[in-house]
């Protein structure tokens, strides 16, 4: 009988689960864009300007980035982590990206937070 029951509610878990859309995935968090914004006006807007349209010869126009928008947020927490080379063959402004935008100490929910302003941004 115990074993009946138990399998009456992990069925009655697994329904409700789907009837609610499932468990959050990365792309279903959001970060928040008021704190994303003062974290972009910190550690961004040397090269991207402080309405993230870019900087001549520095970074580019986030406001239009095709790049932000092909990309999932996990996507883009893991490039921003990583960030890009000037000599990486996709980098189009001979500039390094760098690291976490050259601040160390910003952590993915940061780099989520940064993600969601700029994603606010675009049209």
């Amino acid at each position: 009988m115990k074993l009946k029951v138990i399998a009456f509610l992990v069925v009655v878990g697994a329904l409700a689960l789907t009837a609610c859309g499932g468990p959050a995935t990365p792309e279903d968090i959001q970060g928040d864009a008021a704190a994303g914004q003062q974290k972009f006006l910190t550690t961004c807007v040397s090269c991207h300007g402080p309405d993230a349209k870019g900087m001549p010869g520095l970074g580019k126009d986030l406001t239009t980035s095709q790049f932000i928008k092909d990309r999932t947020n996990t996507e883009m927490v893991e490039f921003l982590k990583g960030g890009r080379p000037s000599s990486d063959p996709l980098n189009t402004t001979g500039v390094d990206m760098p690291p976490r935008g050259g601040n160390p100490v910003l952590t993915d929910t940061d780099l989520l937070d940064i993600i969601t302003y700029v994603r606010g941004l675009q049209p």
